[in-house]
């Protein structure tokens, strides 16, 4: 006898919500569907947001660059408009991706940082590790009564300053070898930002018995016929002194390059040469021995504060290194006022 054949079973339709998730279409309640989970997209978004890229914010994420894209993808069709342009190089924000930045970026940090926050908080104490960047100048006379007040107050952060110049320091903010920096800027990048917080000015030093000595008001024409005593044509202080005295169109010259306030005030000291430094190094040992005259007139303050890449999460660790310098200092966007750089 022929034997029977039975029909093919059919495949059970997908449901609905099954469908919206292999296709990424809308699920029954109207949401657009991308793992389901609105944290991960306003991390993806934030992320983006910060590094500038796709594919950055895919290898700080630890995800490929589809998924990223799809995270983003899903926010934009959830907020029902688009949160971000695209360009070749770089994506830049929309108003509503503005808007929405401003936000994601507390409650995206507030959960980058919640273990440490927690742990803070259930053992009443901060601990952990802070990196600050700072120039020489800034590490002996601008912080040491700061880093007395943070040790004291925090004891068990481990606490490491890098001694570096501005370009870097700059290279470990945005490598994540440092929480934040310390200095002074002459020239803010976009993806920085800076809190200018102390202000110092210029002044002339000289030995005692220099023939300037005597005179109350110093002209910059007076400084004409003496060398000075300048830190290395590649550093801040070199650039402002020639940019001042080549405005002016006075003439002048320098006898040594050397790097280091120390240093420079040492050489002025053993009357080698005239300098013109930064009041942040000035001390009273050095007006006993050296004859200080302010020179705002001619040439510009020196700034020094904050230093932190845009979009940081910052770890409680740092947050509260920086309310010691300026309580408040955060909630402010007033980051990027041009200033002048680490010597």
């Amino acid at each position: 006898m022929p034997r029977k054949l039975n029909p093919p079973k059919k495949a059970p339709a997908k449901t609905s919500k099954a469908r919206a998730r292999v296709s990424g279409a809308d699920d029954p309640s109207g949401r657009f569907y991308y793992k389901g989970n609105r944290l991960k997209q306003l991390r993806a978004f934030v992320y983006i947001t910060r590094l500038g890229t796709l594919s950055r914010a895919a290898e700080a994420l630890f995800l490929s660059q589809p998924s990223v894209s799809l995270q983003l993808q899903a926010l934009e069709r959830e907020m029902g408009m688009p949160l971000v342009e695209r360009t070749r190089r770089r994506i830049t924000l929309t108003d509503a991706g503005e808007a929405l930045y401003e936000m994601a970026r507390p409650l995206v940090e507030g959960f980058e940082n919640l273990d440490r926050e927690f742990q803070a908080k259930t053992r009443g104490k901060q601990s952990g590790r802070l990196t600050v960047a700072a120039g020489a100048s800034t590490i002996q006379y601008l912080l040491p009564d700061l880093v007395k007040a943070y040790r004291e107050r925090y004891p068990d952060v481990q606490l490491q300053l890098a001694n570096v110049t501005g370009k870097d320091g700059m290279a470990l903010l945005r490598a994540d070898e440092a929480d934040i920096a310390i200095g002074s800027m002459l020239d803010v990048p976009n993806d920085i930002a800076w809190a200018p917080v102390y202000h110092y000015d210029p002044m002339l030093i000289m030995p005692p018995d220099h023939p300037l000595a005597e005179k109350e008001a110093i002209r910059l024409e007076d400084l004409s016929p003496y060398g000075l005593i300048l830190p290395p044509q590649r550093l801040t202080t070199f650039r402002l002194v020639d940019m001042v005295f080549q405005q002016r169109r006075v003439p002048y010259t320098v006898a040594i390059e050397v790097g280091g306030w120390d240093v420079i005030k040492q050489y002025v000291a053993m009357g080698l040469g005239i300098s013109i430094v930064t009041g942040i190094c000035i001390t009273d040992a050095d007006r006993e021995r050296l004859v200080v005259r302010n020179l705002r007139q001619y040439f510009p303050q020196r700034s020094y504060g904050v230093v932190m890449r845009k979009g940081k999460f910052l770890s409680p660790e740092a947050r509260a290194f920086i309310d010691l310098i300026k309580p408040g200092l955060l909630t402010h966007r007033d980051y990027d006022e041009p200033g002048h750089s680490e010597r």
